[in-house]
């Protein structure tokens, strides 16, 4: 198998850089578009065979050093009780936000195997899959991530509700943030068991959030899932979006690798987190709508600040968007391998 991936988490010496995508299945691929014509998103991401087929696309067509689980942040959300559709046109919505306390009592703290067994089949049909390939990333959104969408109904511009909350009912936040704490430790394990290799928290919109209340109100709980699947013994990477602000935070999460947005420059991060941690990123995904050159000059770029970290995994700030071509994410991944190889 090529392990390259999960040597760089540890910060093993490598031969090259390691490349894989946030969202490298989905929008984007002709292949997944295929078999997205025929059912709907959540209905896909609860159909192993579909799931694993289009986890796979991109280990294929764009010769990635990692595959990720294909499915959605709010699946466990959903699990916990509240309904849960896909807009085309607003995304994600979920029913009756979570507003006071009663609301937080109703959720309940999901069994994985019996409330999400696709999630499990999914992942035991893609080992057999990705046998002697590339190792298998599980995921979840974080805990705050996740309470946004909960307490918003969905995505937000100014996130009104959540901040309320947590200023003027920290009860009903933490009591929320407990459940879902639980939740995430629940949810990841269950996938680790199921044969994750490595494991992504995704923290969305912790950017959103002042230092200090990241700091005082955020950190706590993530550094609880942390620690928990610390025990499961496989590498775990967090990212936070727009991270700047908080990245002396970061560190103290215990994770194993730091994912970095693109709005920092990766060595200005690398400076701010120190030399000991890894890091993952941090291609602005636009710029995958430069020329080729111009791709492989930002590429080398990146290459170069992330040398002096303990370890770097090449990835994008954030998700790849749908509109990006094909090519230049083949020619983005080349250029990775080529050029982590030549220094």
């Amino acid at each position: 198998m090529n392990d390259t991936f999960l040597k760089a988490c540890r910060g093993e010496e490598i031969e090259y850089t390691p490349v894989w995508l946030m969202r490298q299945a989905g929008r984007y691929l002709p292949q997944y578009k295929a078999v997205r014509a025929d059912i709907d998103f959540l209905a896909l991401c609860k159909n192993p065979r579909l799931a694993a087929e289009v986890t796979l696309q991109p280990v294929e067509i764009l010769g990635v050093d990692a595959a990720i689980l294909f499915s959605d942040i709010l699946i466990p959300v959903e699990a916990m009780g509240m309904r849960l559709v896909f807009s085309d046109k607003q995304g994600p919505l979920l029913s009756e936000p979570i507003r006071n306390m009663s609301a937080v009592d109703k959720l309940m703290i999901p069994d994985v195997e019996e409330d999400m067994p696709f999630i499990i089949e999914t992942i035991k049909l893609l080992r057999k899959e990705l046998e002697n390939k590339v190792p298998l990333i599980g995921f979840s959104g974080a805990p705050f991530t996740l309470a946004t969408y909960m307490i918003e109904g969905g995505t937000s511009k100014n996130y009104l509700h959540t901040k309320k909350m947590m200023f003027q009912h920290s009860g009903v936040f933490n009591y929320l943030m407990e459940k879902l704490t639980l939740t995430v430790i629940s949810y990841l394990t269950a996938q680790i068991k199921a044969g994750a290799q490595a494991i992504q928290i995704f923290d969305t919109w912790a950017g959103i959030l002042a230092p200090v209340d990241y700091r005082e109100l955020i950190l706590p709980y993530v550094k609880k899932v942390v620690s928990e699947l610390k025990k499961e013994k496989v590498p775990i990477i967090y990212f936070a979006n727009n991270c700047a602000g908080i990245l002396k935070d970061i560190k103290k999460t215990g994770a194993d690798v730091i994912g970095i947005d693109w709005r920092i420059d990766i060595g200005d991060a690398v400076k701010k987190l120190g030399k000991k941690i890894v890091v993952q990123g941090n291609l602005d995904p636009s710029a995958l709508f430069l020329p080729k050159e111009k791709i492989e000059e930002r590429v080398k770029d990146i290459l170069w600040k992330g040398e002096v970290a303990k370890g770097h995994i090449f990835n994008l700030g954030h998700g790849i968007l749908p509109e990006t071509s094909v090519e230049n994410v083949i020619a983005m991944v080349e250029a990775v391998h080529k050029y982590s190889r030549d220094n």
